[in-house]
């Protein structure tokens, strides 16, 4: 096998992928063709052992933004790239920018992680051109004249005056003053030829994160926490692993996903944590709701599936109902989905289907009955629009009486993004019109308490 060069970029990238699935005789003949001088300097090369969303995309940008998980990288991204910016060839020659802006949330934070944590700028440096920490400047200061100066979220006005040619921005989502520090920054981002940004963040929908990734000069690469497993102990991705995987907020923190909360949804990010559970009581009644899609093709909208139970003790006013599973599918037939229903409806014991028919009318039942004839099935039919439809159901939520499992991703992302106007997400809300007939049947049509036959009217 050829022994790859150190000295090419495409290889370089993938390095330590090769070494590491070599036989140790290929690594050892790899390692010793280099030279000594090339042995100490190949811990420095980061892009030997950059994982790929580590290092930037080669084409022309202005922002760079890495998103990924707890634990992804992106400190050590962010790191690097500064190190790419001000080192030349060699040690006292200048690289490509010279005056760079770190920006955190608070200035004890841009210090204790991005220049003097573990994967900080000062811990990446080779020793003959590693600069200066000088605290009293707030800055950090390169043999060759570069200089890296420390500036807080919470005092935008510093960015008043100062001039860039390169910044480094982290967990941008959880400035204080986001807005005002991000435009300050870039009224100082004036020098050089192409003056340019790299944002490292864990996602979280903030408006002005939204906004840069959607410029036309911004470029992202993106990770989930497992990315970096050779990297992390054992024990911390086991315990976040069982204590977050399937959540929304595991989405976010973990697989590095921006999650959309738009404005005013009837639903939050929140709120459907707050309702959580992990593990669910004997139920009294399971359903399968379905809402089909209007055509049968490749093309046509999903068809939403979800599978609901109730616990139904005391007062029908406190009953509970539990989000089992949404086992919505992109059907390209009608007989497709019908599978899938009670397929679903057969693994959690569903006493019925309750499907919407306004656009399928007699059709749908019809379909359903060619998978099982026997299955117990009740049609409804929408008098009312979606967003009207949703708001009882989200009022159930905000009452606590709506619990979710683990691994409803996709359906709660669709409801963050139904509002009192409508859904503001693409396509259709498919998997919410499902989820909202499911605890309908279940909850806004259970029987009503009766009257006390003791208390009676003045």
């Amino acid at each position: 096998m050829q022994v790859p060069s150190i000295s090419k970029q495409p290889t370089l990238r993938l390095g330590a992928d090769w070494l590491s699935s070599e036989e140790p005789e290929v690594t050892e003949t790899f390692l010793s063709s280099l030279s000594e001088h090339a042995i100490a300097a190949l811990p420095y090369l980061f892009e030997f052992w950059a994982l790929p969303h580590q290092l930037p995309p080669a084409d022309v940008w202005r922002t760079w933004v890495v998103l990924g998980g707890r634990g992804a990288g992106k400190t050590r991204a962010g790191a690097e790239w500064v190190r790419r910016e001000v080192e030349g060839p060699r040690p006292l020659d200048p690289g490509r920018s010279r005056r760079v802006a770190l920006v955190g949330e608070t200035y004890d934070q841009v210090r204790d992680v991005m220049v003097q944590g573990e994967s900080g700028i000062l811990a990446c440096c080779p020793p003959d051109r590693k600069p200066e920490w000088v605290a009293t400047k707030r800055q950090l200061e390169w043999p060759n004249g570069a200089t890296a100066k420390c500036y807080s979220a919470n005092d935008p006005e510093a960015l008043r005056g100062p001039q860039f040619d390169a910044a480094w921005v982290d967990e941008l989502a959880k400035w204080p003053k986001p807005d005002d520090t991000w435009d300050m920054l870039q009224f100082a981002l004036r020098l050089g030829e192409r003056p340019r940004q790299v944002v490292t963040t864990t996602p979280r929908a903030v408006p002005l994160l939204k906004q840069i990734i959607n410029m036309t000069s911004t470029v992202m690469t993106t990770a989930p926490t497992e990315a970096n497993r050779a990297y992390l102990a054992a024990s911390f991705l086991e315990e976040i692993r069982q204590r977050y995987a399937g959540t929304r907020l595991g989405r976010q923190e973990l697989d590095g996903v921006l999650l959309d909360d738009v404005e005013g949804a009837l639903w939050t990010s929140e709120a459907i944590e707050a309702n959580r559970v992990e593990t669910v009581p004997a139920l009294d009644r399971i359903v399968v709701a379905v809402d089909p899609p209007v055509t049968g093709h490749k093309g046509s909208d999903d068809c939403g599936i979800v599978v609901a139970g109730l616990m139904a003790q005391g007062d029908p006013r406190n009953w509970k109902a539990y989000v089992l599973e949404d086992a919505t599918v992109s059907a390209k037939t009608p007989l497709q989905w019908a599978e899938a229903a009670v397929e679903a409806a057969a693994r959690h014991q569903a006493e019925r289907v309750v499907a919407e028919v306004n656009q399928g009318g007699d059709l749908v039942e019809t379909v359903l009955r060619q998978v099982d004839d026997l299955m117990p099935y009740r049609a409804v039919r929408a008098t009312r629009g979606k967003a009207v439809r949703a708001e009882p159901v989200a009022a159930l939520y905000e009452q606590g009486r709506v619990k979710h499992v683990r691994g409803l991703g996709d359906l709660e992302d669709q409801m963050c993004q139904m509002t009192n106007h409508g859904f503001k997400g693409k396509g259709s809300p498919d998997r919410v019109d499902a989820l909202v007939w499911a605890l309908t049947e279940l909850l806004l049509d259970a029987p009503k308490p009766k009257a006390d036959p003791q208390i009676r009217s003045l």
